[in-house]
């Protein structure tokens, strides 16, 4: 039942989201018909008219436009893009998802595996070097800007010492070990930017349940007979701070998909932040649209997994 009400919210919510998205991207100012001429010169008004009865744009936003979007949506059919004329919104957005997940996953496989070992064993050592190094280090990570934090990166690895490209993500069509390592050299400075920035999060908040857990009773009685301190942490501390840390995470993992923009920009990733960047340029209302819809459903979907995994680790949330 828990599930099913869980499904139902869902749908709801991410019909809301796109119908809000339908019109947001409609309020942008700038008109699409130019951008779909580009630069010609001496458009007549004529021509603007034609252009915007080929793309449906003369309809009235609503309800014509909106229902039609609606459907179209709930059929799978996005349309075709204005800036890549000639090609549906799915071939324009399908190849740039490999890319995103690649950066997105590998970066957050790495922050959440040192963030939390390091706010573990930070909180379990209150005061010592180590909390005291982490902690200064975590908040720096979390209060700095992550566009910011890449132009460093470029600047001193590839700029100064030239260790890694400036740019770009090599072709792995043909799956040969030379292209799947130029990959995985050209991924380490977007994947190190996006994972130093989740990682300051992921160490304040265990370092911070960590601290809690440890005065409650059954650490004290787990003390008093005898048991080392790493068992305490391993078996009885962390065991304990599992719901909080799922809380961000599912968070972490909905919000990073649309977080990725500014990262994929610096760094000239060919993902779904970069083409973000680049429809909003050419007021492609399609292509705009597809990408806030997958934005939204990671969203929604880390939020759902977020609750299943709240039930399976506590049975009393679903009471």
């Amino acid at each position: 039942m828990l599930i099913v009400r869980k499904l139902a919210g869902a749908g709801i919510t991410i019909l809301v989201i796109s119908a809000l998205g339908f019109f947001i991207f409609r309020a942008m100012p700038g008109d699409p018909a130019r951008m779909l001429i580009g630069g010609a010169k001496g458009v007549t008004p004529e021509l603007l008219a034609q252009v915007r009865a080929r793309w449906g744009l003369d309809a009235p936003l609503f309800p014509d436009q909106f229902i039609k979007y609606l459907s179209s949506i709930l059929s799978g059919d996005f349309g075709y893009s204005f800036k890549f004329r000639g090609e549906s919104v799915l071939s324009v957005v399908g190849p740039r998802i490999l890319p995103t997940l690649l950066l997105v996953g590998v970066a957050q496989t790495f922050a959440i595996a040192a963030g939390l070992w390091l706010g573990a064993r930070a909180g379990w050592k209150q005061g010592s070097l180590l909390d005291r190094l982490g902690s200064s280090l975590a908040l720096a990570a979390y209060g700095m800007p992550t566009f910011w934090l890449g132009m460093v990166l470029l600047i001193v690895f590839s700029s100064w010492l030239g260790w890694f490209p400036v740019t770009g993500i090599a072709n792995a069509s043909s799956g040969s070990r030379a292209q799947w390592l130029e990959i995985l050299h050209r991924s380490v400075l977007p994947v190190a930017t996006l994972a130093i920035a989740q990682a300051g999060q992921y160490v304040l908040l265990m370092r911070a349940v960590v601290l809690e857990v440890s005065t409650e009773d059954f650490v004290t009685t787990a003390r008093a007979k005898g048991i080392g301190s790493k068992a305490i942490l391993q078996k009885h501390v962390v065991p304990n701070a599992r719901l909080p840390v799922v809380t961000l995470i599912s968070l972490n993992v909905g919000f990073i998909m649309a977080g990725a923009i500014t990262v994929e920009t610096v760094f000239s990733w060919p993902g779904l932040g970069l083409l973000t960047v680049e429809a909003m340029q050419a007021r492609d209302y399609p292509v705009l649209q597809a990408l806030f819809l997958i934005f939204a459903v990671s969203m929604v979907m880390a939020n759902l997994v977020a609750d299943i995994l709240y039930a399976w680790l506590d049975p009393r949330v679903s009471k």
